[in-house]
């Protein structure tokens, strides 16, 4: 809460150093940072360094692992985080202070050169493995290809396409599903025939043996009945 949040504008006078920690292994690096600031001397009209500060930073995880492999000595740089003191004894026994920042980012002053940015590449969650190599990990019975199918087991076109042609005939079909004869009366192939002629022939019934016919059958032509056209209605087939 009390934290005091600072950012330090300056040149890496050390290499970072990293190591781990006994513990949980976690990555830290550190290296320090002078920032000088400077003033112009008016007596000889020339820019002077004035007050320096010079600071030890910490980075932790991801950001030791970005410093440690781009920070450089002499590299121009800016670090933003918590400053705090920390109180040590020397080996002589005097009593020393330092500054230390705990580092939130860090990055290079754009305004003293040229910089390109590399993203962390993702840690890869899957792995390919090829044939020779995966074949051991897999548990399982060896199989084999199947063996060719006989030249005398060959399936013959010739019995497929006599299946095709394999249907019933058309006297054995539904009277529904039969087709409807759209040929109009006195068509080429119909004959001229028509259902009411049909039905006059069925009227009559079988013919009488003893019945030697009209003896003027055959002499004069019939001129056939007026054919009205039928309407189709549902399935069923409706005279009008």
């Amino acid at each position: 809460m009390f934290d005091t949040h600072v950012t330090v504008i300056g040149t890496a006078l050390t290499a970072p150093e990293w190591r781990r920690t006994a513990q949980s292994q976690t990555l830290v690096a550190n290296f320090r940072v002078a920032s000088t600031a400077r003033r112009l001397d008016r007596d000889s009209g020339r820019w002077v360094d004035g007050n320096s500060l010079r600071v030890r930073v910490n980075c932790w995880r991801r950001l030791a692992e970005g410093v440690a492999a781009s920070v450089m000595v002499g590299d121009p740089v800016i670090v933003s985080g918590r400053l705090h003191t920390r109180d040590w004894t020397d080996e002589t026994g005097n009593h020393r202070t330092h500054y230390e920042l705990e580092a939130v980012a860090v990055g290079h002053d754009l305004s003293r050169g040229r910089g390109r940015f590399q993203r962390f590449r993702p840690a890869a969650t899957t792995g390919t493995t090829d044939d020779a190599t995966g074949e051991p990990r897999v548990p399982g019975e060896q199989t084999e290809p199947a063996p060719p199918v006989p030249a005398d087991r060959q399936p013959d076109e010739g019995v497929e396409q006599a299946r095709l042609h394999d249907r019933p005939p058309a006297a054995d079909l539904d009277p529904l599903d039969a087709p409807i004869d759209e040929a109009e009366p006195g068509d080429a192939g119909s004959g001229g025939r028509t259902d009411e002629s049909d039905s006059g022939e069925r009227a009559r019934g079988p013919a009488d043996p003893t019945d030697k016919g009209d003896p003027t059958d055959g002499v004069h032509a019939v001129e056939p009945a007026p054919v009205h056209h039928r309407a189709r209605r549902g399935r069923g087939r409706v005279p009008v």
